[in-house]
């Protein structure tokens, strides 16, 4: 089991897009593990690869105890009008901010057979697959906050022990 360690704000892997997986072999097979074994402890509902310090879309995910993986997500679909819900993210540690999200959500990938993966619910499922979707493009959470708490949260980060 190898839970890695997280990487903060600031990092500039989790600013990049990522790459998407073109040929699955071992190292791909490693991620994927690490992904899992990353997500599981407790209070977490999904790692993106660069959260680890990877360029490569795929994400893993812990909601509800349901534990999975997808390679090469994207967000195709989401329903509803977007409203704010508290939100917070490993890479940014205790900060906790109400941040837009659409109520449901579907993202399409593959598994490591190749074989497609559909994701698709609302509540923290929905949040999850928006949030860790933005990850791969590139984005925090912190860009879809207003920008008085954007500010603020910009603040308290530069305030922080970690940063």
């Amino acid at each position: 089991m190898t839970v890695r360690q997280i990487r903060f704000f600031g990092d500039p892997v989790l600013r990049a897009p990522s790459a998407r997986i073109e040929t699955i072999d071992d190292g791909v097979r490693a991620l994927v593990q690490d992904l899992l074994d990353t997500v599981e402890p407790p209070g977490r509902a999904g790692v993106a690869a660069p959260q680890i310090g990877v360029g490569l879309r795929a994400f893993s995910y812990n909601i509800d105890g349901d534990i999975g993986y997808v390679l090469n997500p994207e967000l195709v679909e989401t329903r509803g009008e977007p409203e704010p819900v508290g939100e917070g993210c490993l890479s940014v540690p205790g900060l906790w901010h109400e941040a837009l999200r659409y109520p449901w959500a579907k993202v399409v990938g593959t598994d490591l057979d190749g074989n497609e993966v559909v994701l698709e619910g609302d509540g923290l499922l929905a949040q999850a697959l928006q949030h860790e979707t933005d990850h791969l493009d590139g984005m925090l959470y912190l860009s879809r906050l207003p920008a008085e708490t954007r500010r603020e949260a910009m603040k308290q980060i530069r305030e922080s022990d970690w940063f």
